[in-house]
């Protein structure tokens, strides 16, 4: 993140250095602030743009074992069940906690709205559990938490902060091999938007959450979930506010929501045999391959076969008959096989 004198400013700054001088996180001492009770309606409004962070400290947060926390696992309309915890500065009202659940079930979301655990709290308290002034919220990857503002600030309103920081949930449970999701986004979003290609580019810069946090290809993944959610709600979307390079159109939305419903879960694997004439004949096979990733061959025929990849970027050929390549923004893999006598050969391929 940015230093602390930014958007936010003194103001909120000060508010933070009081709290913590009181030996308390309450952003007032003489009346509780209001909590929001979500709703749909609520992604509509508000600037957008949201600013949030990712949490990698190895201090494991439990935001439901924050002194005087209220809540638990609430039963949305749907039946999912989702936990949520609110602050002990905002008053009990259970009526609150079940509107939020409500709110991230009217989500796109898959079996990880099970895992998720939310922390509703007023600014000056996110600010300190996030350890920034500067985000409305932050998620802990090694926990599933969330944290987030429980009312609506000049930049953003809990709705759009709460969807912001449940995209970076999804990436969490859902895998991007060989990269890490929460960081280069899912997988068949980060191949429509080239994430691989960009990255090696210099241009784009996965997990940077300061200097380059608007082209940190894993914030842009979680502000467009929240645009795919508006889209689907018939939300007017707000202005992109993160670099232009990922602004989302229907094709980065409709990936999203297909990485959302249908996770990518593992390589294609192709197995196929044929035979050698004579040595020194050569095969040559070409593959698709629509997502970016690790494609790997393996070749057994008479000995002294050979095999040669093309196509993927830094290829690694491990033996003869043996290789593997990063497919980044190539479509297509071609591999030749060299006889080393006549003889029948095995392949197999593994697809991203």
């Amino acid at each position: 993140m940015s230093g602390p004198f930014g958007r936010r400013g003194l103001a909120l700054l000060l508010v933070i250095v009081a709290a913590l001088a009181a030996g308390s996180a309450s952003p007032a001492a003489d009346q509780p602030s209001t909590e929001k009770h979500l709703s749909v309606a609520g992604l509509g409004h508000g600037l957008g743009h949201v600013r949030t962070r990712i949490a990698t400290t190895k201090v494991a947060r439990r935001l439901s074992a924050q002194p005087g926390a209220w809540g638990g696992v609430y039963t949305a309309k749907s039946g999912a069940q989702v936990t949520i915890y609110s602050s002990r500065y905002y008053p009990v009202d259970e009526s609150v906690n079940q509107a939020a659940a409500d709110f991230i079930d009217s989500l796109v979301h898959g079996s990880e709205v099970s895992a998720v655990k939310i922390y509703l709290a007023p600014p000056a308290e996110v600010g300190i559990l996030c350890y920034t002034q500067e985000a409305d919220g932050c998620y802990f990857p090694a926990t599933g938490e969330i944290v987030t503002i429980g009312e609506d600030t000049q930049w953003s309103t809990v709705e759009q902060v709460v969807a912001h920081e449940y995209g970076h949930h999804v990436a969490n449970n859902r895998l991007n091999d060989p990269w890490p999701a929460i960081a280069f986004g899912t997988k068949r979003w980060a191949t429509y938007e080239g994430v691989c290609a960009r990255t090696a580019a210099g241009v784009a810069f996965p997990g940077d959450e300061g200097e380059h946090y608007f082209q940190n290809p894993g914030e842009s993944f979680a502000e467009s979930f929240m645009h795919l959610n508006m889209v689907k709600l018939g939300l007017a979307e707000p202005a992109w506010g993160y670099d232009p390079m990922f602004t989302p159109d229907a094709g980065a939305l409709a990936a999203i929501e297909q990485d959302v419903l249908k996770p990518w879960k593992d390589d294609v694997i192709k197995h196929w045999t044929g035979r050698f004439t004579r040595r020194g004949q050569s095969k040559t096979f070409t593959f698709k391959t629509p997502l970016d990733g690790v494609f790997a061959t393996q070749l057994r025929g008479p000995h002294g076969s050979t095999l040669r990849l093309s196509g993927p970027a830094e290829i690694k050929r491990m033996s003869s008959t043996l290789s593997a390549g990063l497919v980044c923004g190539r479509r297509t893999v071609s591999e030749r096989f060299v006889a080393g006598g006549a003889g029948r050969f095995s392949a197999a391929v593994a697809i991203p």
